[in-house]
């Protein structure tokens, strides 16, 4: 199995992309971590993880702030014996055109999406230095490349969730540590169940494959990134979704 007997943590995971992401480590031969605000989510997601037949710990904590973010970490490493694995998946919205968007709405979405891939990350790389050995993988997005009216705040904090991941790469690459991002695309979760026929057909007329992704899509491309696989591909964005962007 791809990660046997590897602890990965995920942010985010107990719904969606985040949960599939969890779901796809665990049959792989991982344990997990969930990290989610919902608990009732995240105890669902341990749930299934478990009957996979491996371990799980779900635990509730802001990302965004900086001590929250530690002791996740030092939690995790002490109840499940050690850290592999860290995706940084968990993020918000909080879409508006620019005229519109308030300082609140620009704050907080950098300081969950940005900021707590920030806390996470440098936490994380604590433990990983010292086993000398790591895998990051950090959940960008499409609108991270290539911008969207309505999302300055979402995109900014994914471009910067980019040159992070490559700064990362370049500082840990010595100590075993690769840090690479997933950018999906339009993909089919809870945020894009409301969306009209019209709006979905005319978001799949710009896809080339001519559909939305699934969180599967995304979960198997961070396996790829999170196993042994991958271990000379660092500082790399790999790309998700149906050729929209190339």
């Amino acid at each position: 199995m791809a990660i046997q007997d590897r602890i990965a943590l995920v942010t985010g995971a107990g719904q969606g992309i985040g949960r599939a992401i969890a779901l796809k480590l665990a049959e792989s031969g991982g344990d997990v971590v969930v990290v989610d605000i919902n608990m009732e989510k995240a105890n669902e997601t341990v749930k299934a993880v478990e009957s996979l037949g491996r371990r799980g710990l779900a635990l509730k904590h802001d990302i965004s702030d900086t001590r929250s973010a530690e002791e996740m970490i030092e939690e995790s490493v002490g109840k499940m014996g050690g850290l592999h694995i860290l995706v940084n998946n968990a993020g918000i919205v909080r879409d508006t055109l620019l005229l519109r968007m308030q300082e609140d709405d620009w704050d907080a979405v950098l300081n969950v999406n940005l900021k707590g891939t920030f806390n996470c990350t440098r936490a994380a790389v604590k433990y990983m230095s010292k086993q000398r050995y790591g895998r990051i993988v950090n959940i960008a997005s499409i609108v991270g490349e290539m911008g969207n009216p309505g999302q300055a705040n979402y995109a900014a904090s994914k471009a910067g969730v980019i040159g992070f991941t490559k700064t990362v790469a370049r500082e840990f690459a010595a100590r075993n540590i690769t840090c690479n991002a997933v950018a999906p695309g339009f993909i089919e979760t809870s945020m894009t169940e409301g969306l009209s026929d019209k709006v979905r057909k005319e978001l799949s007329s710009h896809i080339p494959m001519k559909r939305l992704g699934s969180p599967e899509d995304v979960a198997e491309s961070v396996l790829f990134l999170a196993s042994d696989t991958s271990s000379y591909i660092t500082g790399q964005v790999l790309s998700v979704n149906g050729g929209m962007y190339m």
